[in-house]
């Protein structure tokens, strides 16, 4: 169930509470008249299944209320009623798998946007690769995996194309490419500096690695799994069951691949490095697709779904 806070102005507030009223799903309706001050008007509360959420908020703002007043939503994690179990009961669909759109907009919105915690997060995973990289450790790769923050713009990107919001598209593009760019130059400059103490060999970078030499070498299993976890990725954000995204990170190699280019890079080893920027480039391509078809599938089914309660 969500809970949403509303301030409402006075003289939209019968036509909010008639749609209110009148949304399958809905419970829990109380009305505050004039508690409102900042911006004046009245106060409605009420709970929905988060299954009919999305459609609520689409005609909410329909209504003008973002603009005017004021829509507040939180998860209620925990709801003893029976009016919210049949309210539950009679939204269309599972609210596991409903999509709040706003919600993810807003979401990833927060997560695409580049800043000097993304940038050192980004950097500090690639630099851990790095290490992963020279001593071919599979524990330091993964390690990498988990802390590197480059799903956030991956998912703005997709949820950009999906809702049409160039904006979002741009800012979680510019996110993604300054973000590798700069944490790549900057882990040349520390593989130089552990090289220089004697920590970093290139006979390292040039060894078999049995464990990490999938890195530079892309093929279509590097697609397949980028897919899967793009897939995996978008379904995590949208859910409400998702988990924490660090599994999903754990499935690509995206970190590892940037770090492994800047190793090479360091060490002018041109072609190992140019096969791990196609690794990189082969996975972000592979998530993007696939979280963008994901999302198209999840609109269209949702809109199937409204359609038919609504019929």
């Amino acid at each position: 169930m969500l809970h949403l806070r509303l301030i409402v102005p006075e003289d939209r507030t019968e036509d909010v509470l008639r749609l209110l009223e009148t949304t399958v799903g809905t419970t829990h309706l109380a009305v505050m008249a004039g508690a409102a001050r900042d911006p004046q008007g009245d106060v409605v509360l009420c709970d929905v299944a988060r299954e009919a959420g999305d459609g609520l908020l689409t005609r909410l703002r329909a209504l003008g209320l973002d603009k005017h007043g004021s829509i507040a939503v939180e998860n209620i994690d925990l709801s003893l009623s029976a009016r919210a179990d049949r309210a539950e009961e009679d939204a269309p669909g599972e609210g596991a798998d409903a999509v709040l759109w706003e919600s993810l907009t807003d979401a990833t919105h927060e997560e695409s946007t580049l800043s000097v915690t993304f940038l050192a997060f980004l950097t500090v995973a690639t630099m851990i690769a790095a290490c992963g990289v020279v001593l071919d450790n599979a524990i330091l790769i993964v390690g990498a995996m988990a802390v590197g923050p480059e799903f956030g713009p991956v998912a703005g990107i997709c949820t950009a194309l999906v809702q049409r919001a160039p904006r979002l598209a741009w800012r979680s593009t510019q996110a993604l490419v300054v973000g590798f760019a700069v944490a790549m130059a900057l882990t040349v400059g520390f593989s130089l500096f552990m090289d220089a103490v004697g920590l970093f060999h290139v006979d390292a970078l040039q060894a078999k690695r049995p464990n990490t030499n999938f890195i530079y070498r892309p093929d279509a299993f590097s697609f397949v799994v980028a897919v899967l976890a793009g897939i995996a990725g978008v379904l995590s954000l949208t859910s409400a069951k998702s988990g924490a995204l660090v599994g999903v990170a754990i499935s690509v190699t995206t970190v590892p691949a940037a770090a492994n280019a800047a190793v090479a890079f360091g060490y002018t080893e041109y072609v190992q490095a140019w096969r791990s920027m196609e690794q990189l480039l082969l996975n972000l391509v592979g998530i993007i697709v696939a979280g963008v078809l994901t999302l198209v599938v999840q609109k269209v089914l949702w809109a199937r779904q409204r359609a038919r309660a609504g019929a």
